[in-house]
């Protein structure tokens, strides 16, 4: 039942063998298309015959599944997006999709939207400590690890350390804290994350609490969940283990500390900005703005930006074709689009060519959102976003008073 928490392995010992730690999501897949639950999987799968690229598959066949097993540190891979855009959101297709906290909070939100059917999907999330950039983090195993970054075969975050793991099997680890003073490390998004176990899913898989037993920890986090954990049990592709309370408690311990130190993350980044008068903060954001090339980088990338023609668009003339950079009004609005609903997934910053923290904004203006609404996007499939809908209280309100700043100085 939902809350009901198991240590878990393949009975596939070839799955097993390969699979980051127990193999138990790659054979759940394998159940789920066997069985005819769903018809495809959507998930990652390594580029190159590495980890450093990954790019979304969609599988119909059981016996490819074996291609997903594993772990990936250095992919960002935008399931959201990708759903809505290049598989019509699942509207007329089944399909179990494999992600992290912030992919199933974009397929969320998108949900809500009505650009992607959940009832037609099977989330499966994965714990999640954070991503690296692909092409910092080989820079930082050759500078920070001094190996060459061909030969790291297995990286992983626990415990306030980046471990790496060898061809030859050698293991190396790092203090993260300090790697990421140096520039290194974590996408900016993801030391600020506070959903490293994804319960907004199905079902959630991670290794924190099964490292012991090389057990994949699985949490169940819907009735549904509960369901295709059993019958994929009953049909004998998983075994699994009550596991010990002791795991249970390392586990939430683990998550607890990773939000905090998320949390500790946000108030950093955010005080940076609290700390400046309201003309500094002008200032700032004009400078930042000032470097845009209007590329669109950031529209494009964001899950959340769902609008079927964009006010962005030269043929709008809200924007003025060929301005570069385009003035405060493009970046306004694209910021205040999405900042009810920004789910920390850090797309818009990742493409940016002119390193513009534009996650960092939107998340600052999403947490004081959060505050006066209670709203945490893509938590909750049946709350609303605060700004599609409006409280009685707020339809009470007999005034709002406003204050302006003249931004052009």
């Amino acid at each position: 039942m939902k809350g009901d928490f198991y240590w878990a392995w393949s009975k596939d010992p070839e799955l097993r063998k390969r699979a980051g730690s127990g193999g138990a999501v790659t054979s759940l897949l394998k159940f789920l298309l066997a069985s005819k639950k769903v018809d495809a999987v959507f998930a990652v799968k390594p580029l190159f015959d590495n980890y450093y690229h990954g790019t979304p598959i969609v599988i119909t066949k059981p016996e490819e599944v074996a291609e997903l097993a594993g772990i990936f540190y250095c992919v960002s891979e935008n399931l959201p997006k990708a759903l809505k855009n290049y598989l019509d959101g699942a509207m007329n297709t089944k399909l179990a999709v494999v992600g992290r906290g912030c992919d199933l909070r974009g397929i969320i939100e998108l949900g809500k939207r009505g650009k992607i059917n959940l009832q037609n999907l099977v989330l499966l999330g994965l714990n999640c400590t954070g991503t690296l950039p692909a092409a910092s983090a080989k820079e930082m195993f050759q500078k920070e690890f001094g190996v060459n970054p061909e030969d790291v075969v297995f990286p992983h975050i626990d415990d306030g350390k980046l471990t790496i793991r060898l061809r030859d099997g050698k293991e190396l680890e790092k203090d993260l804290e300090a790697l990421e003073k140096n520039g290194y490390g974590r996408r900016d998004n993801c030391r600020r994350c506070e959903t490293p176990i994804p319960r907004m899913g199905d079902l959630a898989f991670g290794r924190w609490g099964g490292e012991e037993k090389q057990a994949t920890f699985i949490e169940v986090c819907s009735e549904s969940g509960d369901q295709i954990l059993k019958a994929a049990i009953k049909e004998s592709y998983l075994e699994v283990e009550k596991p010990s309370q002791e795991a249970i408690a390392l586990r939430e311990n683990k998550g607890k500390m990773a939000i905090e130190a998320g949390r500790k993350k946000q108030e950093q980044d955010f005080a940076f900005y609290r700390n400046m008068g309201l003309e500094q903060r002008f200032k700032y954001w004009r400078e930042q703005f000032n470097q845009c090339i209007k590329c669109m980088g950031c529209r494009d990338a964001c899950p959340i930006c769902y609008c079927d023609e964009c006010v962005l668009n030269p043929e709008r003339g809200v924007i003025q074709s060929g301005a570069v950079p385009p003035g405060w009004t493009f970046s306004i609005i694209r910021v205040l689009h999405v900042a009810d609903s920004c789910i920390n997934c850090g797309q818009c910053q990742d493409v940016c060519p002119s390193k513009i923290p534009l996650s960092r904004l939107i998340l600052m203006l999403n947490r004081e959102i959060a505050e006066v609404f209670g709203y945490e996007p893509g938590l909750n499939p049946e709350e609303k976003p605060p700004w599609s809908s409006f409280s009685e209280k707020e339809l009470r309100l007999e005034k709002i008073e406003l204050s302006q700043t003249d931004l052009s100085k």
